[in-house]
């Protein structure tokens, strides 16, 4: 059986191996592959199964290539597979679910107390001499902020945003969420409330859920009028729930405090993108799922996957 893999950098940049997948087959293994469905296509040529991160998995791809009998996706989301079609054409398509439960919410947290207590900026005062220089025994130049006693609400509450929930209660703070499917797991951790209670009352709120119709853009300059002047925002989830121009402008503004931001509407991030120039934002390259044992488990689940597809049995199937 012939294996292909079109993106295997980011989920292995070199400290791990993807030498359990020889067992299944020929595996021939794509750093990066344009996302052009004539050269996906042709590196596909005669495999049978195929993995792929964020190269995209098209009819036209899925035509050209009449030998794929199994896709796996490097990943929880899969958009970027036609599974529509390739269940048409009896092609399960699996992912890897729940692989980035701690690492993504201790990411979150991470980006929330680097605004709370600018530890890199005052790390790096320190290397530039400003401590020594200092005529007090100690110096901040950000307003430093403790967490206990204030309230967070999470938007979406499953895996991720309950575990964010965790973190966020041992740090003694109280706890809300609105989300679409209430949860007896969240109920020890959150009160559940509607979206405008949550808004109205949370000091910092943290967005975990997925990018549905109804989550795009939730994130507006309606939604933050509703807010706490002051609000902290933490978003490692999905850029296009936030309108980024309503939250430069409100973090401009000093509406919103801070924000906290690990994606955004279009990755790599463009040059003209207004939080680039907004105040007090923190962003990041996309690496809360980055974590050396989150990408372990990709492979691991990954290896599963295509050892119950060959069995005869696929497992974590989405379409």
């Amino acid at each position: 059986m012939k294996i292909v893999i079109l993106d295997a950098y980011t989920e292995n940049p070199g400290d791990l191996s993807w030498d359990a997948l020889k067992q299944f087959g020929e595996l021939t293994v794509y750093d990066r592959t344009p996302y052009d469905d004539k050269e996906i296509a042709r590196r596909i040529g005669d495999a049978e199964i195929v993995l792929t991160n964020k190269a995209p998995i098209s009819k036209a791809v899925m035509d050209t290539c009449p030998g794929i009998r199994f896709i796996g996706v490097l990943a929880t989301g899969y958009n970027i597979v036609d599974v529509k079609y390739a269940r048409e054409k009896g092609i399960p398509v699996s992912n890897v679910p729940a692989y980035g439960t701690a690492s993504v919410s201790q990411f979150a947290i991470a980006l929330l107390l680097e605004i709370c207590h600018h530890t890199a900026h005052h790390a790096q005062a320190v290397s530039e001499g400003r401590w020594a220089s200092c005529p007090d025994w100690c110096f901040w130049d950000y307003p430093i902020i403790e967490l206990e006693g204030k309230t967070m609400g999470i938007i979406g509450f499953g895996r991720i945003g309950q575990s964010t929930g965790m973190i966020a209660k041992a740090l003694g703070m109280r706890v809300l969420t609105y989300s679409r499917s209430v949860r007896e797991s969240g109920k020890a951790i959150a009160d559940y409330v509607d979206l405008d209670t949550l808004l109205a009352e949370s000091d910092v709120i943290a967005l975990h859920c997925p990018l549905f119709p109804e989550t795009e853009n939730i994130i507006n300059k309606d939604t933050i009028s509703k807010m706490k002047d002051g609000v902290i925002i933490i978003n490692n989830s999905r850029g296009q729930l936030v309108v980024e121009k309503d939250l430069a402008d409100a973090l401009n503004s000093g509406k919103v405090y801070a924000a906290g931001l690990d994606v955004v509407s279009t990755e790599p991030i463009k040059d003209d993108n207004p939080l680039l120039k907004a105040k007090n934002c923190f962003i990041t390259p996309h690496i809360s799922w980055a974590t050396k044992e989150g990408r372990q488990r990709i492979m691991d689940c990954t290896e599963r996957n295509i050892q119950a597809f060959i069995s005869g049995a696929p497992e974590n199937v989405v379409n």
